[in-house]
């Protein structure tokens, strides 16, 4: 199959027009048009109807652009691999104080040879991640699908690690002093989490959470960032946050907050990695085998239900409870 059709369907499927993909492909309208006619001769069916505007998916046409999407990217993965300056590895990361940057930083630190471009997708439902590593947008995506099997065939889920979480409280809160706590110590404190998302991987945890320790955690009110929710931690006296111990946060001095580790069992959000099933960037697996070798979780160690159960892809996952 002409891999150039492949590209200019993906691009006039994208664009909605045949104008705008022939100028971003470098080449003529005519030749889209008649590598998109020649496709369609091949696979004996329409994919497009053409509009006032420009031109349309058919239903043939919406079932068969995320496999060409796959294809398209799986090519340019593959002539990236050898091609000398070729782009760098493309990653998201929740965020760029999360554990994930951190991991990634951590790993630079040790291979600053490696080009490598750490990126937020700025999304909360982690299929539109998937669907960005499909298309090659990314090359991975540390989310997570917590139910696998509805994983398209062009992606893979592998486990990379957990990431531990801290209690943090302002210096006025009860448990303020303690060296460490148990899920039972925390029942009936206010565990404050703004900005918990419907669809979200981590609104999933939080109710396998609430529901396993009998916990009070509370998504009430607009997330308007870590800055002001670091304000209202400094000044309460009753309300607390639960954090990743490898995430970093910064605050003024004078807040004095306390990160305290949450212990027997120890409280961990599991953290994946969704890659390309075929020709992913050569740069990945270096990066695995760093996930791979982080410290061990003091044990025991409670995750969710999705996170203990074989998946699909887990052959290169890091190991349990990392």
């Amino acid at each position: 199959m002409d891999t150039e059709a492949l590209r200019s369907f993906v691009r006039a499927a994208g664009l909605g027009q045949l104008r705008r993909a022939a100028d971003e492909l470098g080449v003529t309208q005519q030749a889209v048009s008649k590598r998109i006619a020649a496709l369609e001769r091949e696979l004996e069916v329409r994919l497009f109807t053409r509009t006032a505007r420009g031109v349309e998916l058919t239903l043939d046409g919406q079932a068969f652009l995320p496999h060409a999407r796959s294809i398209v990217a799986g090519v340019e993965r593959a002539v990236d691999a050898v091609r000398p300056g070729s782009r760098a590895l493309r990653i998201d990361v929740l965020g760029l104080r999360s554990a994930q940057a951190v991991a990634l930083h951590d790993y630079w630190r040790s291979h600053p040879e490696t080009d490598l471009d750490v990126v937020t997708l700025r999304v909360d439902d982690p299929r539109a991640a998937v669907a960005a590593v499909e298309a090659g947008d990314v090359d991975a995506s540390f989310r997570t699908v917590t139910a696998p099997e509805t994983l398209p065939p062009g992606v893979r889920m592998i486990r990379a690690f957990d990431s531990p979480l801290e209690l943090l409280v302002g210096p006025r809160h009860p448990l303020a002093s303690a060296p460490s706590l148990t899920p039972l110590q925390l029942r009936k404190h206010r565990i404050w989490v703004p900005g918990i998302a419907p669809r979200s991987e981590w609104a999933e945890f939080y109710d396998q959470l609430v529901t396993e320790f009998d916990l009070r955690v509370d998504a009430a009110g607009p997330h308007f960032g870590d800055e002001v929710l670091l304000d209202t931690l400094a000044d309460s006296a009753d309300v607390a946050t639960l954090v990743g111990a490898r995430d970093r946060y910064i605050w003024p001095a004078q807040h004095d907050l306390r990160r305290i580790p949450v212990v027997n069992p120890t409280l961990a959000y599991p953290l994946s990695l969704i890659l390309p099933g075929t020709n992913p960037h050569p740069g990945l697996r270096r990066i695995i085998t760093h996930l791979r070798r982080l410290p061990r979780l003091p044990e025991p160690v409670w995750l969710p239900s999705w996170a203990t159960a074989p998946r699909r892809g887990d052959g290169e996952s890091c190991a349990s409870h990392r």
